[in-house]
């Protein structure tokens, strides 16, 4: 090694910031952020590497990054970055297609890769015994790629399906990727769509993908980041082993980018068009420095008080008073140049010229006039909150560590992210707001419905011309023969790490408190289960248990909305509330210094929310518009009407976020009763996690909730036969002549988690529908290009929950998916499920659950689950061990039984004039249902 540096920053060492003066008085203290520990060092073939060591977990965590990224797209071959990610990862020398799926999932681990315009990474979270295998797919990809005809094609049809579904189909995809860009840039690459667009993508050829690589792909572009429970020692050796070989880039192509916006100085104006687009957008960029520029944590913190949350300027300024749904106003930061995105979505029957007025009139109050210092330290502390929340794990760290590091080239520009934030003040925030906001620099967008017309939004700047690459070299490499590979390198020895114990305590008042302490980072979660939940709804007003619970921090008996928001995001916390079918769930997350008062919030919340009329009403009105959006996509409309479709008149029929008509009919003293009658300490089930003792947690929810009575009204009954008799199998499609694509669903009901073979069916749902390697991604994406994804769930209702399989995909293809996923189905019947099949779907499951109890939210999750499934929540460290005790032979029953066609009801939402008659060849049973005429409160969706 020519250069070998070691930054290990004391442990003791944090970021401090300090909390806005009521949480000071509270906490007595301030945020604290422990930096990110590493070691750095450098092969003389130029990869450099860095390692992130943390012996509390069981996993380990790769990941390659290369500094290349949609900036680096060729000439006429916008997307190819993003393009080539696909492809690197199907095949090597001695990895045939696609076996990076099974060595990563086959293990328990999971895996990725994702484009930025400054980068491409490549990562994957397994067993920290999988290391060396790990490390030699990273040599593998990097070295001896195989780049074919065969992963060409599949890969650029996989894309295009990409780009159908994430971008074409959704009504503010082409907003977000093609039409802010293209107002954003003027000279910087980053002008260009980074999925690409439809033709050039048509236009690009294999030799395309050769020259890329051999143009910007070597060990003297990329840094290995390796973060998790690793030997030091043992890692340095591995990295040599596999690395040090790699030669440099034998003609390498610049990738840095010598471009630079020169600035505006005159306004500009844009009006873009969508079909389909159900509420217009208002919008204002303005261009910034790259992300080294020393302004950028002022700017940061300036979103944060223009956008963020229910005390921000804009939330105040546009949807108190109603003439938006939602706000928001971020930095999208990158190397050479970012920008700044200020947009809101306006209301129905809100004038979009209006709603532009109020943004700007927000954004000249910035400039204007200080901020609060009130407001500082709220921005503050929501920035560093979010910091916290990401270091909770090795691989959060290195993920942190790793985007910044790409966009400056500094190792540590994470934590000097933190510290310039710490030091912004409330004049930096007005001189930033002077300085980039400009009026006469701006660039307002209207976005609305009317067919796309790219022509309508074409940036006055000539588009540049970018890098032509030279030719590739070489005769390509092809996976060698069975006899000739190098096997993968086999699992190391597994490290012994400590499972966390579950403590559990009564109060008084009947409350359940179930405690866990998950790791040492100060943050603490609060994940309430209370009674009731959707299936308590009547049905003329679905969506009464979630709309109690999303209105519950407008207002209590001791605090208004405003008050509790400014609370809430001055310490930094996190807050959510949802009703699910068995329970209603509030959820906080807070640094453990501040978690003292936004507990007393939430319990304020829960205890004594009033539902004042005017904020009901709006919030009523803004819900109402949301489900407007939600209901135009395929998708989103096919989850809502497979609730009846299974359930029919049952209670867990009932759509738990509700419809605007049964949201129309809710009133606030339909809310205060709700509340009242099923909000009461017996029955409630309060779960602790995060840096904090067993103890101290119980201490905590005492004295939040341990004086908590009921109110005088006696508890509503518990809802009998939420599941109801079983629903007629049906075949329906809502035909929706304007949809982008179809969504493709098969449903069934399923056992309850209570159920003997509730875990071997686990093992064949996992083989049907979990994951890249699953059969339904096997069979609709990977061999035919037919989705960008498909996959199978189990639902996690008490009784009868929901088996479903679903997909995405054109109008003309939505038989064909249907047929193929109805074949995966059968199968599960026909063929036997052979023990090594099994093994590696109870890794894949294991692996999965583990890591997602690794944060204190993540375990707060999983437990909540249980609890609203009546299950012991000590079963939450005991999933391995029951999906060991399942065989091969259970989850073939299981899954001939279960997911059986002739049980399960076919469901497609999209343009049914595209296949109707080829769907019927396979259901001639096909119910078609207009849109207009559907009714999801009726059990016949009529």
């Amino acid at each position: 090694m020519t250069m070998f540096r070691s930054v290990l920053l004391a442990a003791c060492a944090v970021l401090a910031l300090p909390l806005p003066a009521s949480a000071q008085e509270a906490a007595g203290t301030a945020l604290e952020v422990p930096p990110i520990a590493y070691d750095r060092w450098q092969l003389p073939n130029g990869l450099t590497v860095i390692a992130l060591r943390d012996p509390s977990t069981a996993t380990v965590t790769t990941s390659l990054w290369y500094d290349v990224g949609a900036k680096n797209d060729p000439e006429g071959r916008s997307g190819f970055a993003h393009l080539f990610e696909h492809i690197l990862s199907r095949k090597t020398e001695n990895m045939p297609y696609n076996l990076i799926y099974s060595l990563v999932a086959d293990v328990g681990g999971t895996r990725n890769a994702s484009t930025s315009p400054d980068r491409t990474n490549y990562f994957e979270t397994v067993p920290a015994e999988y290391l060396e295998t790990m490390l030699w797919t990273h040599r593998e990809r990097m070295a001896l790629p195989v780049i074919d005809d065969h992963v060409f094609e599949s890969e650029r049809g996989v894309v295009k399906e990409e780009l159908r579904t994430r971008v074409l189909a959704p009504p503010y995809g082409i907003l977000q990727r093609f039409v802010v860009p293209e107002a954003g840039f003027d000279l910087l690459p980053q002008r260009r769509p980074s999925i690409g667009v439809m033709a050039d993508l048509d236009a690009a050829t294999l030799d395309d993908a050769r020259a890329f690589h051999q143009a910007y792909y070597g060990p003297d572009t990329a840094t290995l980041i390796v973060a998790g429970n690793f030997d030091p020692a043992n890692l340095r050796a591995l990295v040599e082993r596999y690395f040090a070989d790699i030669p440099p880039r034998t003609a390498p192509v610049d990738v840095a980018i010598a471009a630079r916006e020169p600035g505006r100085t005159a306004p500009r104006t844009i009006v873009a068009r969508a079909p389909g687009v159900p509420l217009p957008v208002v919008a204002t960029l303005w261009q910034l420095p790259g992300a080294a520029h020393p302004d950028m944590p002022a700017l940061e913190v300036l979103g944060a008080i223009m956008a963020r949350g229910e005390s921000s300027r804009a939330y105040l300024g546009l949807v108190l008073p109603g003439l938006a749904v939602e706000t928001e106003a971020y930095v999208d930061t990158a190397e050479e140049g970012s920008l700044w995105l200020q947009s809101a979505t306006v209301s129905a029957g809100a004038d979009p010229a209006v709603a532009a007025q109020a943004l700007a009139a927000v954004t000249a109050a910035l400039r204007d006039r200080p901020v609060s210092t009130a407001e500082l330290a709220e921005a503050k502390a929501e920035l560093v909150a979010d910091s916290l929340r990401g270091r909770e794990t090795a691989r959060g760290r290195a993920f942190e560590l790793g985007e910044y590091l790409v966009m400056t080239g500094d190792p540590q520009a994470a934590d000097r992210r933190l510290a310039g934030i710490a030091a912004v003040s409330v004049e930096d925030v007005q001189r930033v707001a002077r300085l980039y906001l400009a009026p006469d620099a701006r660039t307002d967008i209207t976005y609305a419905s009317g067919p796309h017309d790219p022509a309508e939004y074409a940036n006055p700047v000539p588009m540049p011309q970018f890098v032509t690459l030279p030719p590739p070299t070489g005769a390509p490499r092809v996976v060698l023969p069975d006899g000739e590979r190098q096997p993968p390198p086999a699992a190391g020895e597994r490290p012994a790490v400590a499972v966390p114990a579950i403590a559990r305590s009564r109060l008084a008042n009947g409350l359940e408190v179930i405690a866990t302490q998950t790791g040492d980072v100060p943050l603490v979660t609060l994940s309430v289960l209370l009674p009731g939940g959707s299936a308590s709804d009547p049905r003329g007003q679905a969506g009464l248990a979630n709309l109690a619970a999303l209105l519950a921090g407008k207002g209590t008996s001791h605090a208004d909305a405003r008050n509790l928001a400014r609370r809430l995001e001055g310490l930094g916390a996190d807050l959510s509330s949802v009703a699910r079918s068995d329970g209603t769930v509030f959820i906080l997350t807070a640094p453990r210094a501040g978690v003292a008062e936004a507990g007393a919030i939430l319990a304020d919340m829960i205890r004594n929310p009033t539902y004042p009329a005017d904020e009901v009403a709006r919030e009523k009105a803004r819900t109402i518009d949301g489900l407007s959006v939600a209901m135009r996509e395929p998708g989103s409309l096919a989850g809502m009407a497979m609730r009846p479709l299974l359930y029919g008149a049952a209670p867990y029929g009932t759509v738990g976020g509700g419809t605007p008509e049964s949201l129309a009919a809710i009133t606030r003293e339909d809310l205060l009763a709700h509340a009242h009658g099923w909000w009461r300490p017996a029955g409630t089930q309060v779960v602790v996690t995060g840096g904090i003792a067993p103890e101290d947690a119980f201490a905590l929810v005492q004295g939040l909730l341990g004086d908590w009575q009921p109110a005088g009204s006696p508890a509503p009954a518990p809802v009998a036969d939420r599941a109801g008799p079983p629903q007629p199998v049906r075949t329906v499609v809502i035909d929706m002549p304007d949809a982008g694509q179809a969504a493709v669903v098969l449903a069934a009901r399923g056992p309850s988690r209570r159920a003997e073979d509730a875990y071997a069916l686990d093992l064949a749902n996992a083989v049907l529908g979990v994951g890249a390697n699953g059969r339904l991604f096997e069979e609709i994406r990977t061999r035919r290009s037919l989705s960008y994804g498909a996959y199978s769930s189990i639902g996690s209702t008490a009784d009868d929950p929901a088996i479903v399989a679903s997909a995405q995909t054109a109008n003309a293809t939505a038989d064909e998916v249907a047929a193929v996923m109805l074949e995966q189905f059968a199968r599960l019947g026909a063929e036997p499920l052979d023990a090594d099949t099994v093994a590696r779907r109870r890794l894949l499951l294991a692996g999965g659950r583990a890591r997602a109890l690794e944060t204190g939210a993540g375990y707060g999750g999983v437990m909540l689950d249980l609890l609203a499934q009546g299950i012991d929540p000590a079963e939450v460290s005991r999933y391995a061990e029951r999906l060991d005790a399942a065989s091969a032979a259970a989850a073939s029953a299981a899954g001939a039984h279960w997911f059986d066609p002739a049980r399960t009801s076919l469901l497609i939402v999209g343009n049914a004039a595209e296949f109707i008659d080829d769907l019927r060849a396979i259901r001639p049973d096909v119910e078609v249902i207009p849109v207009a005429e559907l009714d999801l409160a009726s059990a016949t969706l009529r």
